[in-house]
């Protein structure tokens, strides 16, 4: 169907009649997809009467990523760089997802060593907060707070540091895969994640003195975009947004996962289910992450990077210079990869956006069969017309914020 055609379906004829027996002149219009409060190229189809919206029809499909065909192409480890690539604010969360489920396909998951759990836990975390300063300084960026968006990236770029001394990349890392972690965290990892934990309870402070309590951000915040709990359920909704409407559901709580079970952390709700709420749980969700890669700083035990199967590992770099069986492995890891049983499998996780689920099945070959994501941003968008049928054009903009969408993670 042509967008025009897909305009004029969801189009209320000009001049229908008004409860009050008043003529309401009505308009369909485009926002988006080259628009920046929409977060990506997401177009909303708007019917509106002067600034009240009427109708709100979410249209997607214009970022056509195809990366779950394309890993069907890949080997399972090639296809790991695509995940990177679907949420590409916290590619971290997404690359462990992937590689759980991986895992549990191949049945080395008792071979994970408290190392690796541990390393991957904290860097998820650090990726959590990473994500949710994104998603703070965009967030107050669309309703006028200009310099929360400079102070977010500020610190940000602190935790970005941190990704690129352990893996060389700042973003699209791929450093946890199947089978463990790409290399060991260097010397002087810890020090470099504390100069980080040490600064950021002051500027988590600073975030809440500037917004929290503000009188201009509670007027655009208070009692708009509001999903009740029973909708949010039944919309698929998680995370944050879920969260906000007062449903304590988080997969790190009720279905543990990496060893997520050793950390102590709380799950914060709200309880009107409004923009306002949605800020207050995501501000609240970084003082625990924060809490929780404390406690894997701590708690750090010693072990292994990678598992000891040689099937699903690569040999050490300094073993192929002079071992030709050494170096064989390494060509036929890197050219064909290996191979999972046949079967199917199903992991989920709990992403900054809310609940990601890696479905893969294997024919017995080196590339997956099929692989599709379960992914937040595509469920918690759904809810969008629900939030702001009836409300004020501006508060279109402040519910698709609150809901922090990836539009690689909804097109992919």
């Amino acid at each position: 169907m042509q967008q025009q055609e897909i305009a004029r379906t969801y189009t209320v004829e000009e001049g229908q009649a008004a409860e009050d027996g008043q003529r309401s002149d009505t308009m369909t219009i485009n926002m988006g997809p080259q628009h920046p409060s929409t977060h990506g190229v997401l177009r909303l189809i708007l019917t509106i009467d002067g600034e009240t919206v009427l109708k709100v029809v979410p249209d997607i499909g214009f970022l056509h990523t195809g990366i779950e065909k394309t890993a069907e192409a890949k080997t399972y480890h090639q296809a790991l760089v695509l995940t990177d690539r679907m949420d590409y604010l916290a590619p971290l969360n997404n690359n462990l997802g992937y590689a759980l489920a991986v895992e549990k396909l191949l049945g080395i998951e008792d071979e994970i060593t408290d190392k690796i759990r541990y390393v991957r836990v904290l860097l998820a975390e650090l990726q959590r907060i990473a994500s949710h300063l994104v998603w703070l300084g965009t967030h107050a960026l669309d309703l006028g707070a200009m310099s929360m968006f400079l102070y977010c990236f500020r610190e940000r770029e602190l935790i970005l540091d941190v990704f690129e001394y352990v893996s060389g990349v700042r973003m699209m890392t791929s450093y946890i895969c199947p089978g463990g972690l790409q290399a060991d965290v260097p010397r002087g990892f810890d020090a470099k994640v504390r100069a980080f934990t040490n600064i950021f309870p002051n500027q988590l402070r600073e975030y809440h003195n500037l917004l929290t309590n503000n009188q201009l951000w509670l007027e655009r915040t208070k009692g708009v975009g509001k999903l009740s709990a029973q909708d949010a359920l039944a919309y698929g909704a998680s995370g944050p947004v879920l969260r906000g409407s007062g449903v304590a559901w988080d997969i790190r709580k009720t279905i543990p996962y990496s060893g997520y079970e050793k950390f102590e952390f709380d799950i914060p709700v709200g309880s009107n289910g409004d923009v306002y709420d949605r800020y207050l749980v995501r501000m609240l969700e970084m003082e625990q992450s924060l809490q929780i890669v404390l406690q894997a700083l701590e708690g750090m035990p010693e072990g292994r990077h990678r598992v000891a199967n040689p099937k699903v590992t690569p040999p050490p770099k300094w073993e192929i210079t002079g071992n030709m069986e050494a170096l064989i492995h390494h060509f036929k890891f890197y050219t064909e990869g290996y191979r999972a049983p046949e079967g199917e499998v199903f992991v989920r996780t709990e992403a900054p956006k809310g609940e990601l689920g890696f479905y893969i099945v294997s024919d017995g070959s080196a590339k997956p069969y099929r692989m599709h994501v379960r992914a937040p941003s595509f469920a918690n968008l759904e809810a969008l017309p629900l939030m702001t049928e009836g409300r004020l054009l501006s508060d279109v903009v402040a519910a698709i914020g609150s809901i922090d969408i990836v539009l690689g993670e909804v097109d992919r």
